[in-house]
């Protein structure tokens, strides 16, 4: 795989490095919050379980090798022993810090904190640099480790930016932390934007460039839409303009969803919103077609929204007078779904799996036009077993019902998931083993998770 432009070594021959603190106090610190991230229930709840919950096996991972330039460069960063109360780690096994540092001091605390009990270690750019090495993603994004010694400003800075968004201490991030961001967030970012450059080159300067649209599919529960909301993140606080979709934002109207479930009656899989079928396509196709001609300054236009919690949880689409606007010259569009990329498969295949899916398999016939010819860029989440999804949404809930919000019980927990798990069992196999239709190689992303959420050494 060809080395990607945004790290591509500059013509300085000689990496300059410092201790942590060093580094952290020369970055510009952005406090980057909108009322979208603030108000965003459903992603705290998904930040929750996708960040905090979750457990890494990222010792295991073994780091690339580095030149003997790397290592040389590497050996003379400097270090910073802590003392008890005021040390700086990236290599601990703690949760964060209970003392926030100035940086963070406009910031209301972490939205989860379990404070170490033992003094941090020793702190370096070197450590975090091996933690990055570290990754499984990075051999498979065509990262070497020179690359990375080179950009590792860069990295910090990304990694600064996600504790920003995240409310989190950046001296004092606990392995799981550290490997959500630097194994998962930050090179899903970086190879975002290798795609945003290849898109942009292939036009000339006079010519209006379409907002790259990315698509981004895995199963619900997975942390996709925290993964959506980081990158988003990033690409606003470095001055590139973009917008969030979900298939949810294009489920039909609660008038259109009671047409659905009259016209299939008796079949589960339509009596609720979610399979194919439920979702306005031409209303998708206007607002896709709509934010691809967002290409100079002043145009702008509204993102739909869907409201979940309408008539008693059937669901509703928003009102528009509270329709987040986005504004021109768009780069990028992050679309994500759970069955983004799902196509039609021959009968019998489907009939073997769930009699109930022959109808959702001739639906998604004209979802290829509605969605995915639109989406030149994929990543896909791969999970080894559809009922992990059952269990990440009854943890959900539990947290839910802990925290003394509303929660479906667990019997509803897995009547509510069974209307789901027959498409995945159909579906996801000829996703990974295909990609999706129309999809080129080069522009497809496939990182396989565990069970906690991390990603792993896979195809």
């Amino acid at each position: 795989m060809a080395a990607f432009n945004i790290l591509s070594p500059s013509t300085t021959t000689t990496t300059t490095f410092y201790s942590l603190s060093s580094c952290l106090s020369n970055i510009t610190r952005t406090n980057y919050f909108s009322n979208d991230y603030n108000n965003n229930k459903t992603f705290s709840r998904d930040f929750h379980f996708s960040l905090f919950s979750s457990q890494t096996n990222s010792s295991s991972s073994s780091s690339s090798s580095s030149s003997s330039k790397t290592k040389r460069e590497l050996s003379k960063m400097p270090t910073r022993s802590s003392k008890s109360g005021s040390g700086h780690s990236w290599i601990q096994d703690g949760s964060m810090h209970q003392n926030s540092t100035s940086s963070n001091k406009g910031i209301q605390g972490p939205l989860h904190s379990v404070f170490p009990s033992v003094p941090a270690q020793v702190s370096s750019v070197e450590d975090l640099f091996e933690f990055i090495c570290s990754g499984p993603l990075i051999s498979k994004l065509g990262l070497t480790s020179e690359m990375i010694a080179e950009s590792i400003d860069k990295w910090i800075s990304y990694g600064l930016q996600l504790c920003l968004l995240f409310k989190l201490n950046e001296l004092y991030l606990t392995v799981p932390q550290k490997a959500r961001f630097y194994h998962y967030y930050i090179p899903v970012f970086v190879w975002c934007e290798d795609k945003i450059s290849k898109h942009v080159s292939q036009f000339k300067d006079s010519e209006d460039i379409p907002p790259l649209v990315i698509g981004f599919s895995a199963p619900q529960g997975c942390g996709k839409t925290t993964l959506v909301f980081a990158l988003d993140y990033l690409f606003k606080v470095t001055g590139r303009k973009s917008a969030m979709l979900s298939i949810d934002d294009f489920y039909l109207t609660a008038e259109g969803q009671a047409k659905l479930r009259e016209a299939n009656p008796g079949n589960a899989l339509l009596e609720f919103r979610g399979n194919a079928g439920s979702h306005d396509l031409p209303f998708s196709i206007e607002t896709m077609s709509g934010l691809s001609k967002l290409t100079k300054e002043g145009m702008k236009m509204r993102l739909p929204r869907y409201d979940k919690s309408a008539y008693s949880g059937r669901g509703d689409r928003a009102d528009p007078s509270t329709w987040p606007e986005v504004e021109g010259p768009l780069t990028v569009v992050l679309f994500e779904g759970w069955m983004l990329g799902f196509k039609p498969l021959p009968v019998e295949v489907v009939q073997a799996v769930d009699p109930q899916l022959e109808i959702i398999n001739k639906n998604l016939e004209a979802y290829y036009d509605s969605w995915d010819k639109f989406i030149k860029a994929w990543v896909v989440i791969k999970i080894q077993d559809p009922s992990y999804v059952y269990q990440w949404r009854l943890q959900a809930e539990i947290a839910m019902r802990e925290d003394g919000n509303p929660g479906m019980t667990n019997e509803e927990v897995k009547d509510f998931v069974s209307r789901y798990l027959p498409a995945y069992k159909a579906y996801l196999p000829t996703l990974y083993a295909e990609g999706p239709s129309g999809s080129d190689p080069e522009n497809l992303l496939v990182i396989e998770i565990d069970e906690g959420r991390n990603p792993i050494l896979g195809n």
